[in-house]
């Protein structure tokens, strides 16, 4: 039998090919007499839809959609856009999509509309139940995407979510990468971001135009799942870092030495991360503005501890972060994690105005 024609075969006949693919047993897809592409299940499907796609690798030529613009989502989209990729753009505030139209974006009114329109779909949304919302729900994203559409998602949410997500979007033809984005909204702006890939290794590579317009290095880390299971990881580091800092910076205080010429001491020294460098310099200043929310924060120690007690993890360290942290962000005030470090500082000046008074110890955290 002679091989199936990549060109001339039009997507209606792909979504046939892989509605047929669907009805398998025990892995083997059951074909038309006339149908010549043989097929085992959802990898031979996959690898069926690479073929499909007029353009494998992602050029400056590919149409993006972006879904989320926020306060990483904003400014990775401009990037791309900067870039020139032609884009079409969608954020439930259609103020901020707007804004992009200067660069040439088009704004959609609605999340599946923009997915008809384009080959690649990136989103960046606050948590898992908007991630849901817009591929499954109400966005309607995977059901009004074409037969060869890429989908690379961007959002921190677990790792079992994300699989979830690509094992759905296999069943509209769709491939789903989870590129998890580690780095501030500086970053964000300067394309310094880090990401961490999981999914089909090959379709993540072929992503490599997209991944240098935004970051300044990019990690492959496994299997589908596994770019958010790594950013976990670093955010444990973030969340526990941060508040380490806070805890010395009030016994620093506390042990009356000056304020501004600790944060400066600190800065210079070994023991504080490139990540939280920036954090203490705007912390010396008393300025909080959001860069990485506290709330967002909140939301990723609770992804982090879920995990750990999925494993039977014990995570003590983070626990006792967590809880501050999520005490700094029941103020409800938009302000960056780093906040903590004022919470921290106040709570030992009140601690050391009881010592002083001879009235024992203070309120608590």
């Amino acid at each position: 039998m002679e091989p199936i024609s990549v060109v001339k075969t039009s997507a209606l006949t792909l979504r046939q090919h892989a509605q047929e693919s669907r009805k398998q047993d025990e892995g083997f897809c059951l074909w038309k007499a006339n149908d010549s592409f043989p097929c085992r299940g959802l990898a031979s499907r996959m690898q069926l839809l690479r073929l499909m796609l007029p353009d494998h690798k992602i050029t400056l030529r590919t149409r993006l959609g972006f879904i989320g613009l926020g306060y990483l989502g904003s400014r990775i989209a401009r990037r791309l856009a900067t870039a020139g990729f032609p884009m079409v753009v969608y954020d439930l505030d259609r103020k901020k999509a707007v804004e992009l139209a200067d660069l040439g974006a088009e704004v959609e009114q609605h999340p599946g509309k923009l997915t008809s329109k384009v080959d690649v779909v990136l989103s960046c949304l606050p948590d898992e139940r908007a991630v849901q919302s817009a591929y499954l729900g109400t966005g309607n994203v995977l059901d009004s995407a074409r037969p060869g559409t890429r989908v690379i998602e961007l959002s921190t949410i677990s790792p079992e979510a994300s699989r979830q997500l690509n094992r759905a979007a296999r069943q509209f033809d769709v491939s789903a990468l989870d590129v998890a984005v580690s780095g501030s909204t500086s970053s964000a702006e300067a394309g310094a971001l880090t990401l961490f890939g999981g999914g089909d290794r090959e379709l993540f590579e072929t992503a490599e135009a997209i991944f240098s317009a935004i970051a300044k290095q990019w990690f492959y880390m496994g299997p589908s799942g596994s770019g958010v299971a790594m950013k976990l990881v670093v955010n444990a580091l973030l969340g526990v870092g941060m508040q380490a800092i806070a805890e010395a910076v009030a016994l620093g205080t506390s042990l009356d030495l000056p304020r501004e010429l600790l944060f400066d001491t600190l800065a210079k020294t070994a023991v504080v991360a490139p990540a939280h460098l920036g954090k203490l310099a705007s912390a010396k200043k008393q300025d909080y503005a959001p860069q990485f929310p506290v709330r967002l924060m909140r939301k990723d120690f609770r992804l982090i501890l879920d995990a750990a007690t999925q494993l039977g993890l014990s995570m003590p360290t983070t626990e006792a972060a967590a809880g501050i942290n999520s005490a700094e962000a029941e103020s409800g005030i938009e302000e960056d994690f780093s906040a903590v470090v004022r919470r921290m500082e106040r709570a030992a000046e009140v601690e050391k105005g009881y010592a002083a008074g001879g009235l024992g110890k203070g309120r608590s955290l």
